[in-house]
């Protein structure tokens, strides 16, 4: 009996891009910040909750941003950037760097990691990272980081996404 023949490529959708959101919102996720600061000196941050491991050998971390964002030159010819990991008490600075306000920063405490690149205070972890790659897909480009140096606050609970809405962790 003859193998099928293997696609090479995707079929068309079969559902909207309305759908296809609703559906990825059924995936409940952490949220982060990623932070960096340009050659300049500028502080730039952004809401992302497209964070995953990716290896511990080298220990490598992926997020990806729409190509679209204002921040994609900064954040895509930059050296360094940090991912901060936001506790459940973070919801307001989640919303803040989600939006396009000009004065996110404003009374933002951090400190500066040895790159440059802002760790936020009170970040349930952190992970400092080299811009080692990324890929072009579709509308965004996945950003993959090799951890130059992490940390986290034992026993901070997280702040979730799900359903378009921000969560907090209930034990089981």
């Amino acid at each position: 009996m003859p193998t099928p023949a293997i696609p090479r490529q995707a079929s068309s959708p079969s559902f909207s891009q309305r759908e296809f959101r609703a559906s990825l919102a059924m995936f409940a996720t952490g949220v982060t910040i990623v932070t960096a600061r340009t050659p300049a000196g500028v502080l730039v941050g952004l809401t992302a909750n497209s964070f995953n491991s990716v290896s511990l050998q080298p220990p490598l971390v992926l997020w990806s941003l729409a190509r679209a964002a204002g921040s994609m030159a900064a954040l895509s010819t930059g050296s360094h950037y940090a991912i901060n990991i936001l506790a459940a008490d973070q919801k307001e600075l989640a919303e803040r760097f989600a939006s396009g306000r000009a004065d996110r920063w404003d009374g933002v405490a951090h400190t500066e990691g040895a790159s440059g690149a802002p760790l936020l205070d009170g970040a349930a972890a952190h992970f400092e990272c080299f811009n080692r790659s990324r890929y072009e897909e579709g509308d965004h480009v996945i950003f993959v980081g090799e951890v130059e140096r992490c940390g986290h606050r034992a026993g901070a609970s997280p702040l979730l996404f799900h359903g378009g809405r921000f969560y907090t962790e209930h034990p089981l």
